[in-house]
């Protein structure tokens, strides 16, 4: 009479302890903290706090390095630094180059680990065994401890090409690396030289504001002094020394524009920005000239040469050998194997080797469909990779067309500019003979030379677009070597104008 009780309880019990897991099932536990701070933002809108132990320690202030950090050989000219310099301490600290060279190294490492699948694999052990074992009918309890070492080899002997394209693969990756670091060396060395480029330009311009200012100067001189003489009004003066403030602060503002283009230039060199540093701005210009080869050659050469290119070739023969490595994984291969060793027996006398040796046939038969699917996986990624490569040469295609109108253009500008800047200096002149002469007016005067000012800043940024556009070219069609030099080949210098009819 006592077991429906029982089984009533029992039941009791199981749907107690269900609404229990139901309960806790149904609770959303909180998140854990993080050394005594929530784990996350109470609301969206909110920022997280972190904890303190969280918050890394203040870094103390950077110091400038000191010239004894600077190269030996470059410290010297510190303060003369030529386009080459600049594109050496470029390459030498910029992180950028660092990384590159780092992962190089680490495809290197990859494809010797790849080659290894050709060696026999090799190892030793030894062991100790205490072995203990209990009395049974006929026989007595022993204990014994043996020990000794052993050898085991292992020797992939044949296979249908996955160890072969995995290798290749590893190959063409480190390839691939190794034009990437190369690819990197000559975007720096881009930098470098734009860099270098707009900070001589800015002391160009500084240099002609400057000019501009001294003829301001010498405007209100004579104004002052025809006012003097009772050939001048009052206007004219004014009109002088708002032409002076005008001027000075066209040299204030293009000072302080010189000032950010030469920590830009001392950022492209790896160094602080208040880096005690000049560079020699006489060694920056290079023969002017537009370029002699056409587009359609420089736009072979660049399919040919650029490294980033020749990268993404390698990625895609890298891809496919990856696609065939794992078609090769689907078929049988064969492997011999030999194990050998020496066992002896504690407080006992002697010892015995053993050994086995066998040849095996591996046929990989169903893997729920792992296999194919990683095939098909890698076949699609090589796909891509081919797609990207593509894609790339028709960036590259554009850029070496963009850069190279870019040059004519800039070319023929310079030309212009010089002519530009010889007839506004002339007419400058004889508008101020004039004034001086009592014959010519005040606005004539401010006119001209204000158009003087004008051409001097158009031949300087003139000059500026020509040397970036040669160096943006040359980095496009894969001609800039690690040292900023570039073998394309430019026509008869086009610096010197020709008189103005």
């Amino acid at each position: 009479m006592s077991d429906p009780p029982k089984r009533n309880l029992r039941a009791g019990g199981v749907w107690v302890a269900a609404a229990l897991a139901a309960a806790l099932a149904a609770c959303t536990p909180a998140l854990p903290g993080v050394s005594g701070a929530p784990a996350t933002a109470p609301a969206p809108e909110k920022p997280w706090t972190p904890p303190a132990a969280a918050r890394p320690a203040p870094a103390a202030a950077p110091e400038r390095p000191a010239a004894a950090e600077v190269p030996p050989d470059i410290a010297q000219r510190i303060q003369r630094l030529t386009i080459t310099d600049v594109v050496d301490l470029a390459l030498r600290n910029n992180p950028a180059t660092r990384q590159a060279w780092a992962n190089a190294r680490a495809a290197g490492a990859a494809y010797g680990m790849a080659r290894g699948a050709y060696f026999p694999q090799l190892d030793a052990d030894a062991s100790i065994n205490r072995i203990k074992t209990i009395a049974t009918a006929g026989r007595v309890a022993v204990q014994q401890t043996t020990y000794g070492p052993s050898a085991t080899l292992s020797w992939l002997l044949f296979d249908f090409g996955s160890r072969s394209n995995a290798t290749e693969a590893a190959r063409q990756a480190l390839l691939s690396a190794d034009w990437t670091h190369n690819a990197t060396i000559a975007d720096v060395v881009l930098q470098a030289q734009v860099a270098f480029y707009n900070y001589v330009a800015s002391g160009a311009l500084f240099a002609a504001q400057q000019a501009s200012l001294k003829d301001a100067e010498a405007n209100l001189e004579a104004g002052e002094a025809r006012r003097r003489v009772g050939v001048a009004t009052i206007a004219d003066v004014l009109q002088a020394r708002t032409a002076l403030s005008q001027a000075r602060l066209a040299v204030d503002t293009t000072l302080a524009r010189r000032q950010a283009t030469r920590g830009a230039l001392a950022l492209a060199l790896g160094y602080p920005a208040n880096l005690p540093y000049d560079v020699d701005s006489v060694t920056a210009p290079v023969p002017v000239g537009a370029v002699a080869d056409s587009v359609e050659a420089i736009i072979a050469r660049a399919i040919r040469d650029r490294p980033d290119l020749a990268a993404a070739r390698a990625a895609v023969a890298e891809a496919e050998a990856r696609a065939r490595q794992l078609r090769a994984d689907r078929l049988p291969s064969l492997t011999a194997t030999g194990t050998a060793g020496l066992a002896y027996v504690v407080n006992r006398p002697g010892g015995g080797n053993n050994y086995n040796v066998g040849v095996g046939v591996s046929i990989p038969l169903f893997n729920g469909l792992t296999r194919e699917y990683a095939q098909a996986e890698a076949e699609a990624q090589a796909d891509a990779a081919a797609a990207r490569a593509r894609s790339l040469e028709q960036q590259a295609t554009y850029q070496v067309f963009t850069a190279y109108y870019n040059l004519q253009t800039a070319t023929r500008r310079i030309r212009t500019a010089a002519d530009l800047l010889a007839s506004a200096q002339q007419s400058a002149d004889v508008a101020l003979a004039r004034y001086k002469a009592g014959v010519g007016t005040v606005l004539d005067l401010l006119a001209a030379q204000s158009a003087l000012a004008d051409a001097r800043a158009q031949n300087v940024q003139a000059r500026l677009a020509w040397y970036t556009s040669l160096a943006q070219l040359a980095h496009d069609a894969g001609a800039l070597d690690a040292r900023g030099r570039t073998d394309l080949r430019l026509t008869a210098d086009t610096l010197t104008p020709e008189p103005p009819r």
